[in-house]
């Protein structure tokens, strides 16, 4: 008999506005005493002070966090800390994933409190740090909790939802290349972590798109971004919502100069994969049309001749894995889409 698995999934999900508010209640029904509160500038400047002065039951520790922390600043800060039951990490992507570090190497329960929809990593089982100079996935702390305020949501920038969409509905294709990897004999779906990835992206695909900034659409893309993160958890790797497309803008990441946002990267190269695959094309530029992530493309003046190389480069930055890109067919269908499309004409230059 084999035994069944034991995920670590998150204990605390609450996905409100407001819910901030009723942070230290949180925390002390499920037994913290001693905190240790994580923050960008941003977040510090704006809410750390009346997190502050709302602890009745909790004590925290505020800190402002610094950008560009390597892994080994992480571990030496993670190892001069006091005793703490529990870290928090409230922001955007970097903040996050210092967080889910320390709290990793702390062996300590981690809370993710983002202030932005722009991708799954608040949810996630890795992080994204600079290890001997480059940025690397490693393992982290999967979320104890997940606290997403949707007021404070709402407030970010519209191009971070734009982002959030092109991340998530990567999904679709990262499923398609799975599916591919496993037929060819060089990988092994798992069929739970598959199901829990393709529920949340077609969940997401029924909301109504007319208005992005509507909590109804926010609170939508928040849950099924949350639910991709926890299909990684039961897969024990970043398949079931990260392939071809995703290396694809993991190439350019390392070709430009100043890399356009991930889910808007991702976003580009879900639409381009989708149509190599020759699977739920038509719905992915519904999607990217009533949620204005088309037009939101076309403002960033995104270079086709970088597309290109990115798609020739994406195969070698996960040489072991086997998407629709290794496959040199498929490579040159990539690259004859990226020339003839009559909407990636008119959004790149």
């Amino acid at each position: 008999m084999h035994p069944l698995t034991n995920i670590p999934i998150p204990a605390i999900l609450e996905i409100r506005s407001g819910i901030r508010h009723q942070l230290d209640m949180i925390l002390h029904k499920h037994g913290f005493h001693h905190a240790l509160f994580l923050f960008d500038e941003f977040t510090y400047e704006t809410y750390g002070e009346s997190f502050q002065e709302n602890m009745k039951h909790v004590t925290i520790d505020i800190q402002k966090m610094e950008p560009g922390k390597t892994i080994h600043d992480l571990i030496g800060y993670a190892f001069s800390l006091d005793s703490y039951d529990v870290v928090i990490a409230m922001g955007g992507g970097m903040v996050i994933d210092y967080g889910k570090y320390i709290a990793f190497s702390r062996k300590l329960p981690f809370i993710s409190m983002p202030t932005s929809a722009s991708n799954d990593g608040f949810a996630s089982s890795n992080c994204s740090l600079i290890v001997n100079h480059k940025k690397t996935t490693v393992p982290a702390q999967v979320p104890y909790g997940i606290i997403a305020d949707l007021e404070v949501i709402k407030q970010a920038p519209s191009p971070f939802l734009l982002a959030g969409v092109g991340d998530l509905m990567s999904n679709i294709t990262a499923l398609y290349d799975w599916e591919f990897e496993e037929k060819n004999g060089k990988g092994h779906v798992n069929a739970f972590a598959a199901m829990l990835s393709k529920k949340a992206v077609n969940s997401f695909i029924r909301t109504p798109m007319s208005d992005i900034q509507n909590p109804i659409f926010i609170k939508e893309l928040v849950s099924s971004l949350t639910m991709g993160g926890v299909a990684t958890v039961i897969s024990g790797n970043s398949a079931p919502i990260s392939g071809s497309e995703h290396l694809i803008s993991h190439a350019l990441d390392k070709q430009l100069q100043n890399p356009h946002m991930h889910g808007i990267q991702v976003g580009i190269a879900t639409y381009i994969m989708a149509n190599v695959q020759n699977h739920r094309a038509i719905r992915m530029g519904k999607v990217f049309e009533r949620t204005g992530f088309f037009d939101y493309i076309k403002k960033e003046r995104m270079q086709k001749s970088d597309l290109a190389e990115a798609i020739l480069k994406a195969p070698s930055v996960k040489p072991h894995r086997y998407t629709y890109l290794h496959n040199e067919d498929f490579q040159r269908k990539a690259l004859s889409f990226l020339e003839s499309d009559t909407k990636l004409n008119e959004l790149l230059i």
